[in-house]
Order: structure tokens, then sequence, then C-alpha cells
């Protein structure tokens, strides 16, 4: 959520700052609403007053046997036009409400105007592969090694779904230990939350109310969290932490289950694209200024993981149009995958200021006294598997249709060697 006596000072700043999310939102209507509700609610306050002053009169004679008739009669008056001043700013406060719901983060000044077209490459690590053989892509590679069964995935749960088998499901489980033990190592404590969230962990986290009807839903009014994200930023909601605890750092392991779905398109095959997959993600909750130098550091830890497993990749800045509207600023590290010619995001890793904060009430008490503030959090996949499992295949394949594991992954069980499992006639 956005301060409101931000856009009440500098209106001008806000808009022009929403515009390079293409967000046309009329500021001045909303002053003006701003206006009438500040009005409002100084109008039912006043009136609170006088009824509390005319109750007290009222007490006063009654204790001395006087009549008061005439003030009971200004007292039910009194109660009417309260009422009915209640009700207006019941309605101004809900109008104001949704306004300031609807609107996003404020993306920080250095990302430019934009959508996915005007993205930033930051820099690139590595060079991509180059075969002197037939490569196959990610899609015959899990079939012929024997990874990932698509088709009794459909099976199981419908399109968009997939069951990691054998060695597949073993490399898989390796990249989430590799990933958790680094993590927690550096300092970051694990966390296992639960998978059903309520409705206010989607509106603290920003994906509520717009994003309400993209997530899966259940029949009491819970949701499959689509990311850790949503609930480590619910940790603290409501609570004023010490500064001297800041920064807290979380690191978390769950699937995630998202609606949008996979197609048949080259660039949704396999599983880069579908309901469910997972994902260990990172989370801090920080103090203002030192929530650069944060997003600094998670984006150093997730980009140290892909240049550990071998892979060439880049990392880019995104344009406002394209980061996620809790968020002021992203930067992607995407993975290169040959068949596709292009990359593929493993990791977003997001700073969104105050904005999830002031959604969920969390505060810091500054150590030397002073009035609280708003933490800062931070979050960053460290990684996403789903994506991962095709760049190392396509990107590590050998002519005889074997692929290398990279070796920070055995120690986890993974083989140092995928072997084919079918031959193709």
């Amino acid at each position: 959520m956005l301060d409101v006596t931000l856009i009440r000072q500098h209106p001008d700043r806000v808009q022009d700052a929403l515009r390079k999310r293409a967000v046309d939102a009329d500021i001045p209507a909303f002053l003006a609403l701003d206006a009438a509700f500040r009005e409002a609610r100084t109008a039912v306050e006043r009136l609170r007053g006088q009824r509390r002053r005319i109750s007290a009169d009222i007490a006063v004679r009654r204790r001395a046997g006087e009549a008061a008739e005439e003030l009971r009669a200004g007292a039910r008056e009194l109660t009417d036009r309260l009422t009915a001043a209640e009700t207006e700013l019941a309605r101004l406060e809900r109008e104001h409400r949704t306004f300031l719901d609807a609107l996003p983060n404020l993306p920080d000044d250095d990302v430019v105007a934009g959508g996915k077209e005007s993205n930033q490459v930051v820099r690139t690590t590595g060079t991509p592969p180059e075969f002197d053989f037939d490569a196959k892509d990610h899609v015959r590679l899990t079939e012929d090694l024997g990874l990932v069964d698509h088709q009794r995935g459909t099976r199981l749960a419908g399109s968009g779904y997939w069951v990691y088998r054998g060695e597949g499901a073993a490399l898989e489980w390796a990249l989430l230990n590799h990933f958790l033990d680094t993590h927690r190592r550096a300092g970051y404590e694990f966390v296992l939350p639960p998978h059903l969230l309520t409705y206010e962990a989607g509106y603290t986290a920003g994906q509520f109310p717009k994003f309400a009807d993209e997530v899966f839903r259940t029949d009491d009014d819970h949701f499959l969290l689509p990311t850790a994200e949503t609930a480590l930023v619910n940790l603290h909601r409501g609570e004023t932490l010490d500064e001297a605890e800041l920064p807290l750092k979380y690191v978390a392991y769950t699937p995630c289950y998202r609606k949008e779905s996979g197609s048949h398109r080259t660039a949704d095959r396999g599983t880069l694209r579908g309901h469910q997959f997972n994902k260990v993600e990172l989370f801090q909750f920080a103090r203002p200024e030192d929530s650069d130098a944060a997003q600094r550091e998670l984006l150093a830890r997730a980009e140290e993981l892909v240049t550990g497993l071998g892979l060439h990749h880049r990392v880019t800045q995104l344009a406002a149009g394209d980061t996620s509207p809790a968020q002021a600023k992203t930067y992607d590290v995407e993975v290169w995958l040959p068949s596709l010619g292009s990359y593929a995001e493993v990791s977003s890793v997001s700073n969104a200021r105050e904005y999830q904060a002031r959604r969920g009430g969390i505060r810091y008490r500054p150590t030397g006294g002073g009035k609280s503030a708003y933490v800062h959090t931070l979050n960053a996949s460290g990684l996403a598997t789903s994506r991962l499992l095709p760049a190392i295949l396509e990107q590590h394949q050998r002519a005889d249709g074997t692929v290398e594991v990279p070796r920070v992954l055995r120690r986890w069980g993974a083989p140092e060697l995928l072997r084919p499992r079918v031959t193709r006639g």
C-alpha cells in the first residue's frame, strides 16, 4: 500500500511513477475523495463529542432531579445526524481503501518505463554451450533418461502437471537439498510454512484483491500459496520488531501452486510452466537504509547457485511494467536454454520497500527510541527448480545421450551421469 501522505504531498510524482507501469490512476479524483473522507471523519468525531457532552449534561440533571426532556430530544436528533454521518464516512472509507488497495508499488527511480521489451540486461556469465552433435531438447532428454513422466502426471491431475521419477526425482531433491543447505549455512532460518493461507495473507503480500482469481481457492476461503513469499511476509504481520533484530532472514521450501497453465507452445513444454513446481524462497525483513544492500546480497546468492551448477546465465533488471505490482525493483536471473535459443527465469530478486509492510502493519522500533517505522521486505527465489532441470539437461548433455550432473549435487544422492533408459525407434 502506498503512503497516503506521499500522495497528498507529491501527487505529480506519484502519478508519473505509476505511468512508468502504464497505470493511469486518477490521482486528482482520489485527492478530492481523500479530502471528503477526512472532512467526514472530522464531522463524525465532532458529533460524537457533542453526544458525549449532552449525555454528561443529562446525567447531571438526572442526579439533580431536574427535567432533561429538551436535552433528550436534542440527543435523539444528534444521534440521527451521527448515524447518517457514520454511514457516509463508512462509504467514503470503503472507496478510499479500494482506491489505495488497487495501486501498485512505485517503481524505483532507476527502473525504466515500459514492459518486457524494455528490460535491461545487467550482465552475462559464461558462454552458451556449442555442440558438434545433434543436441536434444529438454523434453526429449527427460523422456530418454526416464526422469519425468508427463503422461501419467496428466492422468493424475490434468494438464500442466508431471511426475518426477527415479533419477529425475533424486535430481530434483538434490537441487532442493543443495539450495537449503547453502542458505542455512549463510545464516538463513529454515521455515516450513502452511500451504493453505487466509485472504489476509494474500492481501499483505500484495496479491489480493487484484489477483485473487489467479490462485487455487478452497471452499472455506483459504488458498494454496503461489510462492513461499506469500507465507514468509506474513510471519511478522501486525508486529513491531526491535531494530536490533534486523535483518531477519528466512529460507523456505514449498511447492508453488499457480493457475497459470502450460501450453503446446515450444517455450512452455516440459516442466517450464505448470500448475505446481518446487521452489526454495529467501526472504528478509530489513531496515530501510539496508534494503538496497540486502537486495544485492540476495541477487549474489541466487547467481552463486546458478554459477555453481555450471550454467550459462544472465541477470536482467526488469522494466516497471514487467515488475510485480507489489515490488519497487526486481532483478531476474535467467538460464540459457539452447533448444529455444533464449533465456528462462529461475530467480526473481525483489525489493518491495515498505509497500507490503504497510499492508501487513509490520514495523520496527528504533534502538535509540523515537517513532516506530515500517520495515522493508525483500524476497528472492533461491532457486525454482522446474526450469533449472531443463537447463541442466540441455547445457550438460553429451553426444552419447548422457548428461553430466553438476558436481555440487552428487553429495545429495544425484548420480554422476544420467544415462538413457529408452531407445527411440
